[in-house]
């Protein structure tokens, strides 16, 4: 029964639980057990906490005897990547310049949400250092890589959150992305990753990212992504940078037709040289659109690689995040981190104006193409996961990971709702995933499309073999 536990959805623990049919003691207990099991493979948990994960379950427990619930989640394993502030467990951010005691007895707006409603944290997932590249490792907690194949990376930043979720170490995890790092590792994983659109989800303390940064679910469906986003849009009134909340019933709006849906396919945004077992992959996916009643048009949105804009945004974001360290900290951080900081702590205040102009542009050029069209369909990524401890592929042209990252940081820049859902396997058998990008604050009609395409095309049987 404990490997059945651990495949199943939120959505289908919840009707266990109501049913008495499973017990949230016994769901924590299978799902840590998983964790000792696998994850010195992929090293996804930089923090395990049995006894307080527990008894959180058991007070989960108690009220269920009582028939009395706690909100919408209540019971259900969520794995925290550790930027997230927890009040019973620090937050590193992967990082030896942190001081983990000056983290405790706090909370984020996405973890005091899911406290509302019950949840039963399972754990701190592993991030690269401060979140600042594609891949997952840092100087505290190591490497993190893919269930898939341990050999390869699991992407990141929100590495050891993908990771949790694809071995059934906790069926909903939260992420972060500025540039991607919700859909990077959602796609090498094999999972759905939703990136909100900009303040739809409150988060707090501001990102040194800025708005590039928004916090979203992992998951294996996006039933459970909906689910979740229904309590971590939940008003804080810590974030002054989130919009109005609009309580939207995001679980509740799935299942309508997306007949009639004017798509708009770009296989290549114009520009992106893209590996053709994703190029097929994706393709096929285009047709289940089509049969599914949505009308699919090959369109690319029209702009040219923002990525010399991103880069000033981004790692303007880097050295940010470390401006006030000083050296003896700064010698004990991931080298890469501190030489991109330093490097874009040489840009000028017009090199950083010009990119936030930039980004201007581009969504207003966004805002105007989904006048013709409801959604955008693309690749998640251009490539399949490659070797384990690097940032960027073997014989890569560039050095810096947001060259093979093309389809996600535009829409981190224009601050759209954008999915990756799973849609296939390359020749090696790793994931391939398919993103949704929506107009700002269409999110519960991206969430809405990415349900109707994976209710057609099913590939959550798939699991990894460390799964077995």
């Amino acid at each position: 029964m404990s490997q059945a536990m651990l495949r199943m959805t939120a959505v289908q623990l919840l009707e266990q639980y109501r049913d008495g049919a499973l017990s949230p003691v016994d769901v924590a207990n299978a799902m840590l057990d998983q964790i000792e099991r696998v994850d010195s493979e992929t090293n996804g948990f930089c923090l395990v906490d049995r006894d307080t994960t527990l008894a959180l379950a058991r007070e989960s427990e108690q009220r269920y005897r009582q028939n009395q619930p706690q909100g919408v989640l209540d019971g259900v394993p969520v794995a925290i990547k550790d930027v997230f502030f927890t009040p019973m467990w620090p937050t590193r951010k992967g990082s030896q310049a942190v001081d983990p005691k000056h983290t405790l007895d706090r909370t984020s707006p996405a973890t005091a949400a899911l406290a509302r409603h019950g949840y039963v944290p399972v754990g701190k997932t592993t991030t690269s250092e401060f979140g600042w590249k594609a891949v997952t490792d840092n100087p505290v907690d190591g490497v993190t890589n893919n269930p898939w194949n341990p050999q390869k990376t699991a992407g990141g930043a929100s590495g050891g959150s993908a990771v949790a979720v694809a071995l059934g170490m906790a069926p909903l995890a939260l992420g972060t992305d500025s540039g991607g790092s919700i859909r990077i590792p959602a796609s090498f994983c094999g999972l759905v990753g939703f990136k909100p659109s900009s303040g739809e989800v409150p988060h707090w303390p501001t990102s040194p990212f800025g708005s590039l940064t928004q916090a979203g679910p992992m998951t294996w469906t996006v039933q459970d992504c909906a689910l979740m986003m229904n309590v971590i849009t939940e008003h804080d009134h810590r974030d002054t940078r989130a919009i109005p909340r609009r309580h939207i019933d995001y679980l509740g709006n799935l299942g309508r037709s997306i007949k009639g849906l004017r798509i708009a396919y770009s296989p290549n945004l114009g520009y992106v040289d893209v590996d053709p077992d994703i190029e097929r992959a994706v393709a096929q996916a285009v047709d289940v659109f089509r049969e599914l009643g949505a009308e699919v048009v090959r369109v690319d949105p029209g702009f040219s690689d923002p990525l010399p804009a991103f880069g000033h945004l981004f790692y303007g974001g880097v050295a940010n995040a470390i401006r006030e360290l000083g050296s003896k900290k700064r010698e004990r951080m991931d080298p890469q981190l501190v030489k991109v900081a330093e490097k874009a702590g040489r840009l000028t205040m017009l090199d950083y104006m010009g990119a936030v102009d930039e980004s201007v542009r581009l969504r207003e050029r966004m805002a105007n193409f989904h006048q013709k069209y409801d959604l955008l369909l693309t690749p998640t990524l251009p490539i399949t996961a490659f070797k384990t401890g690097r940032e960027v592929p073997e014989d890569w042209p560039n050095t810096r990971w947001p060259t093979w990252t093309p389809f996600t940081y535009p829409f981190n820049m224009t601050g759209q709702p954008a999915i990756t859902v799973p849609c296939g396997f390359d020749s090696s058998g790793m994931p391939i995933g398919l993103q949704l990008v929506g107009a700002r604050y269409n999110d519960a009609l991206v969430l809405q499309t990415a349900d109707a395409y994976q209710q057609a095309h099913d590939l959550t049987d798939c699991r990894p073999a460390l799964m077995s």
